[in-house]
């Protein structure tokens, strides 16, 4: 069963909270974040990608770039802008965007849930990401950015946390750069903290959402600090940040694929050979948005697509190759336009469902050849990949909003 520990959070003081909230390391380059920090030195970017306040050009991996984030966090916590809570505590955190909102508990889980596979995954990890977030999570001393979490919907749970939002004031309360209303308020009565807990230990299964490398890397760290003989269980490093949601209440959006040439196909060609595994409806210049499982959309030479697959082609019973996502990589992108690895294949890129079908246009018209929109991965088709012991193929989830990163620090000594 799930285990969920309370934490003495290290976190913005209220009226900074705003200016130190950042959007996660990994949606954007080292440039854009440059961009985004401007007049902005309380910013956790300043944390999270330290190599803005490097010189131009200096490897994100080096050295010096996670001394210079440990640097910027010490730095922030000694001016009095993120301060320690005195007592372990569980934290309630909401967001709301376009209207639809997303209440989750902000708390520590298991390095040995990870382990025992009570967090359940349904990625691979790349070696040199993980690599780089335990090198940063390491010299730092601290999980600096959370793990999105989500198990079935526990009524209970939801009653308390509801409760609670009711009949106390939220700690801060402000609308982040992106639009996205940020609302966090501390559970500050021990008997409402132990009532969760022992919720959490009727959960038998917690699934990451996003945050795959994040949350590797933070196991590797606890690993590498039992290392060497006995060690204290409670130890902090023993457990890392997590925000904890309903799986009810989250929102998969579509994560789409351009794709850089047709494979020395001329376009009759190509469609030809997609009418093999795919019913094929020329739609126009309208563009098209799946409304339903087994259906996509396809932008070529200034005109869109739907393609349909085949009930043949559609697996009945496999969780993996019943996703879209695989259908479509296995009875198009592989075998027509030749890309089999989609993880390395540079002629394959990939657009967040959050950038809007203009941005595939957008990309088609300025030199990609062909783009292809998805209807979103739902999260009972995640769940049921992650309870098979499989993983899904690269870029099947986009989830939004995103978890802010500089709320919540857990620092790994006490």
């Amino acid at each position: 069963m799930a285990i969920l520990r309370p934490f003495k959070a290290i976190r913005p003081v209220p009226q900074k909270a705003d200016k130190v909230g950042a959007l996660p390391y990994d949606v954007m380059s080292s440039d854009e974040a440059r961009e985004m920090v401007k007049g902005n030195p309380y910013s956790f970017l300043h944390v999270d990608k330290a190599e803005i306040d490097l010189p131009e050009g200096t490897y994100i991996y080096d050295e010096k770039v996670y001394k210079k984030a440990s640097e910027n966090l010490k730095k922030l916590i000694s001016d009095g802008i993120l301060t320690q809570d005195s007592k372990p505590t569980l934290y309630i955190y909401r967001q709301i965007m376009n209207g639809r909102a997303q209440t989750g508990l902000v708390g520590c889980t298991a390095v040995d849930d990870y382990i025992d596979n009570i967090i359940k995954k349904h990625e691979f990890t790349r070696a040199d990401k993980e690599a780089d977030r335990i090198r940063h999570v390491d010299i730092c001393n601290a999980n600096t950015g959370p793990i999105f979490l989500t198990h079935r919907e526990n009524k209970t749970v939801s009653e308390i946390t509801e409760n609670w939002k009711k009949n106390n004031a939220p700690v801060y309360d402000f609308v982040s750069s992106d639009g996205v209303s940020q609302t966090v308020w501390v559970i500050d009565d021990d008997s409402t903290v132990d009532a969760l807990i022992r919720e959490y230990a009727n959960i038998p299964y917690l699934y990451i959402a996003d945050g795959h490398h994040r949350c590797a890397s933070a196991v590797k760290v606890g690993e590498s600090r039992r290392a060497g003989g006995e060690y204290d269980c409670n130890a902090e490093f023993n457990f890392f940040l997590s925000v904890i949601f309903p799986c009810n209440e989250l929102k998969i959006m579509d994560y789409n694929r351009v794709i850089a040439d047709l494979n020395n196909l001329t376009s009759e060609e190509f469609i030809s050979k997609i009418g093999e595994k795919f019913d094929v409806l020329k739609i126009g210049k309208e563009p098209f948005s799946p409304k339903e499982r087994h259906t996509f959309g396809m932008y070529l030479d200034g005109e869109w697509y739907r393609l349909t697959a085949k009930g043949r082609f559609i697996s009945k019973d496999d969780p993996v190759e019943s996703l879209d996502v695989s259908i479509l990589q296995n009875n198009l992108i592989s075998p027509v336009l030749g890309i089999s690895d989609p993880r390395t294949d540079k002629r394959i890129d990939f657009v967040g469902g959050i950038r809007g079908l203009s941005e595939l246009e957008k990309r088609v018209n300025d030199g990609m050849r062909v783009a292809f929109s998805m209807y979103p991965t739902s999260i009972s088709e995640l769940m049921n990949v992650a309870d098979a012991g499989k993983v899904m193929p690269p870029k099947s989830t986009w989830f939004e909003p995103k978890l802010l990163s500089g709320l919540f620090i857990h620092s790994l000594s006490d």
